[in-house]
């Protein structure tokens, strides 16, 4: 069975990144594990004492909030990826509301690259192939073509939802749900 990756959270309780376990296991040797939330999800057995003969063990809680100083360069834009993306929109087109696979679906820019759009979260969204084609390079009421929905950034513990929605817990979800964006929709 796979162990599911770790929320490592800063001290104030905001999400940062995920962990795996071998990642988390070095944050409890260093004494960096302030407070844990959430489940023991993996045992991680180490070497013997010798004065005691008893064997180290540390277990791993699947939320780990962590003090002193941890590598970490905070994200002010989530990246965007297709994947996330997706995600995001839940799978569905946001002009005719088809639900698809991620291999059906494409980034569509609401203002196209070629009229001055950036590649940014508030200005793309998924689209099924043959809804992008026909927009084209217009802008959607040039088109006659109406969203389902208004493209949002998603904060910090939404991305972190999305990436990695097959391996999540629920009570990692439950506490990343908590902190979403009220434009999330994943509420």
């Amino acid at each position: 069975m796979l162990t599911p990756h770790i929320l490592r959270l800063n001290i104030a309780g905001q999400p940062v990144e995920w962990l795996s376990w071998q990642e988390a296991t070095c944050l409890y040797a260093r004494e960096l594990v302030a407070w844990t939330l959430g489940e023991r999800v993996r045992t991680v057995h180490g070497g013997f004492s010798r004065l005691t003969g008893l064997q180290s063990t540390i277990d791993l809680h699947s939320i780990i909030a962590c003090s002193g100083h941890v590598a970490w360069k905070p994200r002010l834009v989530p990246p965007l990826t297709n994947r996330a993306l997706f995600r995001r929109d839940r799978h569905l087109c946001m002009y005719c509301a088809l639900k698809l696979p991620e291999r059906e679906l494409t980034r569509d820019h609401i203002v196209p690259r070629s009229r001055g759009g950036r590649d940014q979260w508030t200005n793309v969204v998924a689209a099924c192939k043959r809804c992008n084609q026909r927009k084209g390079s217009r802008l959607p009421e040039e088109a006659c073509m109406e969203m389902i929905a208004i493209p949002y950034q998603p904060n910090t513990a939404e991305w972190l939802a999305l990436i990695n929605s097959d391996r999540i817990r629920g009570d990692q979800m439950e506490f990343l749900r908590a902190q979403f964006s009220p434009h999330s929709r994943w509420n």
